[in-house]
């Protein structure tokens, strides 16, 4: 009989303080012409995890203003799993500045996980005319 597995289990490599604000699965249609995902999928999928705890700050609608920082570490395959940890690092009077990590979960059968992207966004908080708000305003 085989053993248990836990399949809420952390793996090891991905952070143990922290809880993804995005996971997904890559699959063949996100890919470039080398076979490896494309790199504008990662990109639109940190932006994504980054504008969640933004939303939630800012308890309503914001826009992508900057791109801080953008790192691609190692490349992402088809059928990675793919976890994206977003944390606030500055909250300004209209702004949020974000870093994203991101790492793959591989090879399923001896796991390995790796650390394939790391960037920081600054987003501002929007008021219904698509106006920059103060954080906390309505």
């Amino acid at each position: 009989m085989p053993a248990q597995i836990d399949p809420h289990a952390v793996p090891d490599g991905l952070p143990r303080d922290k809880m993804p604000v995005l996971r997904t699965v890559p699959m063949p249609a996100d890919t470039n012409s080398n076979g490896d995902i494309f790199g504008g999928w990662i990109m639109a999928q940190v932006d994504i995890a980054g504008s969640i705890p933004s939303i939630r700050l800012a308890r309503g609608r914001v826009a992508t203003v900057a791109v801080n920082s953008f790192v691609f570490k190692q490349p992402v395959s088809v059928g990675d799993i793919v976890s994206f940890y977003a944390e606030i690092t500055r909250v300004g009077r209209t702004s949020i500045t974000v870093n994203v990590e991101v790492y793959a979960e591989r090879d399923p059968e001896a796991l390995r996980v790796v650390k394939v992207t790391e960037a920081t966004l600054t987003y501002v908080a929007l008021d219904a005319q698509g106006k920059p708000r103060a954080i906390g305003e309505s």
